[in-house]
């Protein structure tokens, strides 16, 4: 068995390289690495900027919150020029993921006023920095890897507030034998409760349930290119009423896509299954969101049987994303939304007893 850090780092760098990362050992401190995402930046957008206009930019997208990081990083936003003319740019491409640029760098070293850390491997995707891997030796507990990037979160003047760090959406713990995941988060959001675990962290699993513990079949199933920016682009949610970074889990990810492909492929109909407490309300805003972005969808209905849990489906879909949803007073509200070609009444909550009644055509609406 491999124990040293070193070797784990090297052995996992070289599994990326086989799943199409592009190693970029030029890449070791903040210099190279705002060079680098300068250069995918312009080919993303069809720009040249001049060195004024790019130190405007990286001031303007770099914040210590990284919920604001967050948004910015999935949304297309607008950048004034020298000569006032409005850039209108994204840092990814939005459109299709997978078709980013996909990168890994180790040991990179961020220098700021008040710190001088080392991080063990980063990837990137467009050139900015999105997920971070810690590796610790295999006798060592990946929660030492744990503490140690709350450690580095929290120091004064930390890079991951003020450089391009900003952007990390993902951190993965491993030991090689033994591997986590959790996503990145503001203070508030981000740190071990009183028993010393950090809440919430994952373990992936296969869609049988079976745990992957090994770094690289964690790497293979997780890190993929497509695969990682399937799970920061449509499986990471972004609770705006916290201003909160979720993951969703294993089983509530393979649910969505099972929904998703049923419909897809018209398959008819499909039954998934979840426990009290389980998530099936994520589940089901994830579902109805990227079935929203479908133009071939007409509606996506969620239909309940009390009214209890119509309001309490209200609020948690308008808590994940505030006024997705609204709520249909009365059946002629119902039939109206149901009528709408209106994007903002692409997705319905409602009971069965109100559908009913909108679809009777006896029934005075």
């Amino acid at each position: 068995m491999t124990s040293k850090e070193s070797q784990i780092e090297q052995l996992l760098i070289d599994k990326l390289v086989d799943l199409k990362h592009t190693h970029r050992p030029d890449i070791r401190d903040r210099e190279s690495l705002e060079q680098n995402f300068r250069e995918k930046f312009e080919t993303l957008n069809r720009v040249k900027l001049t060195d004024a206009e790019f130190a405007r930019l990286l001031d303007s997208i770099t914040s210590p919150d990284v919920f604001a990081c967050a948004e910015t990083l999935r949304h297309r936003n607008t950048f004034e020029r020298e000569d006032g003319t409005p850039l209108h740019y994204q840092l990814v491409n939005l459109k299709d993921w997978c078709k980013n640029s996909f990168e890994v760098v180790n040991q990179l070293r961020i220098n700021t006023k008040n710190s001088f850390h080392r991080y063990d491997v980063i990837l990137l995707i467009n050139g900015l920095p999105l997920a971070q891997i810690e590796l610790k030796s295999l006798q060592v507990s990946p929660r030492r890897a744990m503490q140690q990037i709350i450690d580095y979160k929290n120091d004064p003047g930390n890079g991951y507030a003020n450089t391009l760090l900003c952007f990390m959406q993902l951190f993965v713990v491993s030991n090689r034998s033994r591997t986590w995941y959790f996503a990145n988060n503001n203070n508030e959001h981000f740190r071990f409760d009183a028993d010393e675990r950090f809440l919430p962290i994952y373990q992936f699993a296969t869609q049988d349930n079976k745990k992957v513990t090994h770094l690289d079949d964690f790497a293979e199933q997780f890190l993929a290119k497509c695969t990682l920016a399937e799970m920061i682009s449509r499986y990471m949610v972004l609770i705006q009423t916290e201003r909160k970074l979720m993951m969703m889990r294993p089983y509530q990810i393979y649910a969505v896509q099972a929904i998703v492909d049923c419909i897809h492929q018209n398959r008819g109909n499909g039954y998934i299954w979840h426990t009290t407490g389980s998530g099936k309300t994520l589940t089901s805003f994830k579902a109805s969101t990227l079935l929203k972005d479908n133009p071939d969808i007409e509606k996506c209905l969620f239909v309940v049987d009390r009214k209890d849990l119509d309001r309490q489906t209200r609020q948690e879909f308008n808590r994940f994303q505030p006024n997705c949803v609204e709520e249909n007073t009365n059946t002629a509200t119902l039939v109206r939304r149901l009528l709408s070609e209106d994007y903002a009444d692409k997705v319905i909550v409602t009971t069965i007893q109100k559908l009913g009644l909108a679809l009777d055509p006896n029934h005075k609406k």
